[in-house]
């Protein structure tokens, strides 16, 4: 049967096929490592993977390269090249060997420009694509070893967000970025650090969506959006909780969180195997806008979560894609009153045969544990 990547490989040259295109070619990120158990940052160097829609596909790979690549990958045809000659003759030898002249050549978004650029002058004829066209759907459904380590990181992420907010008035006094700090420490105690940039908003702050962190001190009464999780096996948690440490909150704050709390719960009561993303979107929505708040909510529903903490699918108005089993997103409300506060409450989920099971479950109070 192969290795998980291998099938993968098989599954999207299927698709290539379906899809009458000629060839994949990608460069480092998530979408290399998915077909191939090999990544790494891009460089300006030329380091592609190119999977044609038959036959065995090729990394073409500066030479320094080769020890790690056959080591991490499954596939065999390696192709390398040194400074000194340059990667224009592999480049070629290989868009030969694998006949790609004319037709579709699929790339991922992410290849850098002079890269792309290249592949353009040499395939004058080609029309180029993105990835995501075959991509995005095998990526959305999960193996049960993707929602394994996704299961897990978010327990992990979760066990962080009760630590913290149990923490209460020693938090008070701090400054955001002293807290992102904490958080970022306990994060890589219980996985693998941070899987993506922490997010502590507070007070004003917390009504800008990605706001990060500055050196604002957390004060008595301050609601504090709290919007981390940390990584295992390469999979994200994503969860965010608002909390007051310490105090009474502001006015409508009450009423504004148990809004969002509503919302959430809405949205996670919708989902289930063949309702559109744009429903769940819809459902969510209706929630904030019948409360008189629909302005305040800026941003869309959720997003897929997978090797990319942001990827398919997006819970969003306009999107038809209908739910599987083994999709996981986010569902994430907010309301966001400027130069005020913010609150917003996220899960993920993960839809099953008969509707969807929440990945977090620690507490979504407002009060401190």
């Amino acid at each position: 049967m192969g290795s998980v990547f291998e099938r993968r490989t098989s599954r999207c040259q299927a698709e290539l096929r379906r899809r009458e295109a000629d060839a994949l070619v990608i460069g480092p990120g998530s979408n290399m490592y998915y077909l191939t158990g090999f990544d790494d940052e891009p460089s300006e160097r030329h380091l592609l993977f190119v999977l044609p829609d038959e036959g065995d596909p090729t990394f073409i790979a500066p030479e320094m390269y080769y020890e790690q690549i056959n080591t991490a990958s499954w596939v065999e045809d390696i192709r390398t090249w040194d400074d000194t000659t340059g990667p224009d003759s592999i480049i070629d030898s290989t868009l030969s060997r694998h006949n790609v002249k004319e037709g579709d050549v699929l790339v991922n978004e992410s290849l850098w420009a002079k890269f792309l650029l290249d592949l353009q002058s040499k395939l004058p004829e080609a029309e180029f694509e993105r990835a995501t066209l075959v991509l995005d759907d095998l990526r959305m459904i999960k193996d049960e070893d993707e929602l394994d380590s996704l299961s897990s990181a978010a327990s992990a992420s979760d066990e962080v967000s009760r630590e913290i907010r149990s923490l209460g008035d020693e938090v008070i006094g701090m400054t955001e970025s002293e807290l992102v700090e904490e958080i970022n420490r306990r994060l890589t105690e219980g996985g693998t650090g941070p899987a993506f940039a922490t997010i502590v908003g507070s007070g004003p702050n917390g009504a800008r969506p990605h706001h990060r962190s500055s050196d604002r001190e957390i004060r008595s009464g301050d609601p504090v959006v709290l919007d981390f999780g940390t990584t295992v096996d390469r999979y994200p948690g994503d969860q965010t909780r608002t909390v007051v440490f310490d105090g009474e909150p502001p006015d409508e704050f009450e009423t504004v969180h148990a809004t969002v709390h509503a919302a959430l719960d809405a949205g996670v009561d919708a989902v289930e195997p063949g309702i559109t993303a744009a429903e769940v979107d819809r459902t969510v929505r209706s929630v904030i806008e019948e409360a008189g708040y629909g302005e305040w909510f800026t941003h869309r529903t959720g997003h897929g979560v997978g090797l990319d903490v942001h990827e398919a699918p997006y819970i969003v108005a306009g999107n038809n894609r209908e739910l599987e089993p083994g999709m996981v997103f986010s569902i994430e409300p907010g309301i966001y009153f400027n130069d005020e506060f913010g609150v917003r409450i996220e899960d993920l989920v993960r839809v099953t045969e008969n509707g969807c099971e929440r990945l977090n479950d620690s507490p979504r109070t407002w009060k401190p544990l």
